[in-house]
């Protein structure tokens, strides 16, 4: 299981404690320092079934400064792919790929589902 986060953010560090809790192993990749690439991206949203939205941290300073909001709605998925793979923290975290799906963001519920 790849568990992908932004050490600094709150909620990946309350998820990494979760995962750490139950047991879970998992590889750690800092969104940060190793962004997701285009095909990754692309790989996990069609393996996902989530609307590609689910994959942009809407809440972040960098989404909002750019107005994304807006303009997503008038963009091809292949170019909304392209934007996420620009930066990390355009994309929602922590971001969990494991073999059986991807799930973006914590809920805990959520988590037990796919995870135990």
């Amino acid at each position: 299981m790849l568990f992908i986060e932004y050490p600094k953010c709150g909620t990946c560090r309350k998820a990494k404690k979760w995962l750490d809790d139950n047991n879970i192993s998992y590889t750690d990749r800092n969104i940060k320092e190793e962004n997701p690439t285009y095909e990754e991206l692309k790989l996990w949203h069609e393996k996902s079934g989530l609307p590609l939205k689910k994959f942009f941290n809407t809440s972040g300073m960098l989404y909002k400064s750019m107005n994304l909001k807006d303009k997503l709605k008038d963009m091809t998925a292949d170019e909304q792919l392209r934007i996420l793979a620009t930066d990390g923290m355009l994309v929602k975290r922590p971001l969990v790929v494991t073999e059986n799906g991807i799930i973006t963001g914590f809920n805990e519920a959520q988590w037990a589902s796919l995870l135990l």
